[in-house]
C-alpha cells in the first residue's frame, strides 16, 4: 500500500450515546493538545474539516432511554462527509462517545475493510442485550450488521472475522455470546499479560494481512492512572508503553488508513493529560519513532 502525506482531521462533539456527559468537549481537547501541530511536525499535510453538527442533549427530549435518531444523523453526516474525501487522505475523526463509529467505519470502507477495535470494552451490545441502552456500547454489532435496523440499514460495513478487538476488559454476558457467533478475533487484557503486546500485534497483523486498516481507539483502553479522562474507567488497563508499542507494530504495518480518537472526557481529566496521551499514540500510529 502506498504511503500517506495527507490527514484530514474532523471532529464529532456527541455525548448522546454515553451514560456521562463530557465527551462531546473531546475534540476541542485533543485540538488543544496540539494534534495538528504535531501532524505537521511529522511531515503530513493537515487539514482540519470542523465538526460534524450535533444537537446538545439539552435541547433534546430523552425517547425511551437513547437519542438513537440524533446519533443516527451525526453519524450518516459523519460517513457521508468522509466518503466525499479523495483517495489517498487519510481521515482522523475526534470524539465524541463511540458511537460515532458507525458513521467513520462506514464512511472510510471502500471495499473489505480490517477494523482494529482498542478499547475496554467490546461495544458489541444490541437494544435486546444491552444493560444500560447506551448507544456508545453497539456500534461495533451495528457495523457487523447487528442491532436496530435505523442503524444497521446504513452503516452495516464490515466482516465481523475481519475484526479485531484489543485490551477488552469489560463485556456484559449478552455481549460475549454475540461476539463468539459472529466470530470476532478477541483480545482480553488476560491475553495482554499471558501473550505480550507484540504477539498480539503481530497475529491482528497477520489476520488482517493486505486490508487496510481502520484503528478505533478509545481512551478507556488505558489504565485509569495514565488516562483518568474517561467517562467509563476500567482499572487494569494498557500501560503507556504497552500502548505505544502496539500503535507502532500497526503503524510498521503500513496498513493504516484510518483512525478514531474517542472518550475523552475532559470534565473527568486532570490538566488535559488523557487528551495528550491520545494525540501521543495517534503520532507513533502515524509513524513517529525514538529513532
Amino acid at each position: 500500500m502506498p504511503p500517506m502525506d495527507r490527514v484530514a482531521v474532523i471532529g464529532v462533539p456527541m455525548d448522546l450515546g454515553a451514560g456521562r456527559r463530557g465527551v462531546d468537549m473531546g475534540p476541542s481537547a485533543l485540538r488543544y493538545a496540539r494534534l495538528l501541530e504535531e501532524l505537521e511536525a511529522l511531515g503530513f499535510a493537515v487539514e482540519d474539516l470542523g465538526d460534524v453538527r450535533v444537537p446538545l442533549a439539552e435541547t433534546l427530549r430523552r425517547r425511551k432511554g437513547t437519542y438513537l435518531e440524533e446519533i443516527r444523523q451525526a453519524a450518516l453526516e459523519l460517513k457521508e462527509r468522509l466518503q466525499a474525501l479523495p483517495e489517498g487522505v487519510l481521515p482522523i475523526v475526534l470524539g465524541g462517545d463511540h458511537s460515532l463509529s458507525m458513521g467513520s467505519v462506514s464512511g472510510v470502507a471502500r471495499g473489505r475493510v480490517g477494523v482494529i477495535w482498542v478499547d475496554a470494552h467490546a461495544d458489541f451490545n444490541t437494544p435486546e442485550t444491552s444493560p444500560s441502552g447506551n448507544i456508545h456500547g453497539m456500534p461495533l454489532a451495528v457495523l457487523s450488521g447487528l442491532g436496530h435496523p435505523r442503524l444497521t440499514e446504513v452503516f452495516r460495513s464490515v466482516d465481523p472475522k475481519d475484526v479485531v478487538l484489543i485490551g477488552v476488559r469489560s463485556v456484559d454476558p449478552g455481549e460475549k455470546r454475540l461476539l463468539q457467533e459472529a466470530g470476532v478475533t478477541v483480545y482480553t487484557m488476560h491475553e495482554v499479560d499471558r501473550l505480550g503486546v507484540a504477539r498480539i500485534a503481530e497475529e491482528a497483523l497477520d489476520r488482517l494481512s493486505g486490508l487496510p486498516l481502520h484503528v478505533s481507539l478509545d481512551a478507556d483502553v488505558l489504565d485509569p492512572a495514565v488516562a483518568p479522562g474517561v467517562g467509563t474507567p476500567v482499572p487494569g488497563g494498557l500501560s503507556y508503553r504497552e500502548a505505544h508499542l502496539l500503535m507502532e507494530l500497526l503503524a510498521q504495518s503500513g496498513q493504516v488508513r484510518s483512525l478514531d480518537l474517542v472518550e475523552v472526557n475532559p470534565i473527568l481529566d486532570e490538566k488535559n493529560r488523557t487528551a495528550e496521551m491520545m494525540v501521543g499514540l495517534a503520532l507513533s500510529l502515524l509513524g513517529k519513532r525514538i529513532l
